[in-house]
């Protein structure tokens, strides 16, 4: 708990057993009350592992895909009574340690939401990143910054801290099960105007982590072009986005 905040780390888990040991070794305990693991239909060990580690664990029945997952994992940190949620994949890619510095930054009152950044401190090829991928996030960023008024350094992150008042507020019902999820996400609280964060970084590439192929990543890709393009669309009133909410819903700031 920080400052009467409760605070959860929530792993959105598909086939992690290999990794989930190290991942939850390095989470500060110390200030996170609740550590909720969404198990996506795996075919591992992944949910004996987090029940051996005493982890709260919620199976899908089926896989709901990588969106679908974190939804559940929102809806459940907010039944569990979280003030701050911090989204962290289990693959031990991020760094764990770095909860604490992205709930204070929360905490503090400054920002609604915080991005850990891979590209922040210059990182990210250091730490394994493939070029393509590297090149990719940066030309997609360049693009989404200009479309969406912004000054990001990535969008990409699946890494990132929410206030309650954020996951309360967005629709998360109308983003997509897939990986433009965290995009969409992003879409709407900033349409809704709540103040967006980031802090640096070191990330790790190896064979255990997750990563999805050449042809889901272009997927990925044209989704996030088509989601920074409505969002601009829909804010110049030139046509309304159905995953926006109300204008007159924005969060006031």
């Amino acid at each position: 708990m920080l400052h009467q905040n409760r605070i959860a780390v929530v792993l959105p888990a598909y086939n992690a057993a290999a990794t989930l040991r190290r991942t939850y070794g390095e989470i500060p305990l110390d200030i996170v009350d609740d550590v909720i693991l969404i198990d996506d239909a795996s075919h591992d060990a992944t949910v004996a592992v987090a029940r051996e580690l005493g982890i709260h664990t919620v199976r899908h029945a089926e896989n709901r895909g990588y969106g679908g997952n974190q939804k559940t994992c929102y809806r459940t940190a907010l039944e569990r009574g979280a003030d701050i949620v911090v989204m962290l994949h289990p693959d031990y890619q991020y760094a764990p340690r770095l909860v604490t510095a992205m709930a204070s930054m929360i905490v503090s009152g400054e920002y609604d939401a915080v991005l850990a950044s891979r590209i922040l401190g210059g990182g990210a090829l250091a730490g394994g990143m493939p070029l393509y991928k590297y090149v990719a996030n940066r030309g997609l960023t360049l693009v989404q910054n200009w479309l969406m008024g912004q000054k990001m350094s990535e969008y990409h992150s699946g890494y990132r801290a929410w206030s309650r008042t954020v996951l309360e507020r967005v629709p998360l019902d109308r983003c997509s099960d897939d990986f433009v999820f965290d995009n969409q996400m992003l879409a709407q609280a900033m349409h809704m105007g709540f103040r967006i964060g980031e802090i640096s970084c070191p990330t790790r590439y190896f064979d255990d982590a997750s990563s999805i192929d050449f042809r889901r990543s272009c997927v990925y890709g044209l989704g996030v072009l088509r989601t920074a393009l409505d969002y601009r669309l829909h804010r110049m009133g030139l046509r309304a986005d159905p995953l926006l909410a109300d204008p007159d819903a924005r969060a006031g700031r």
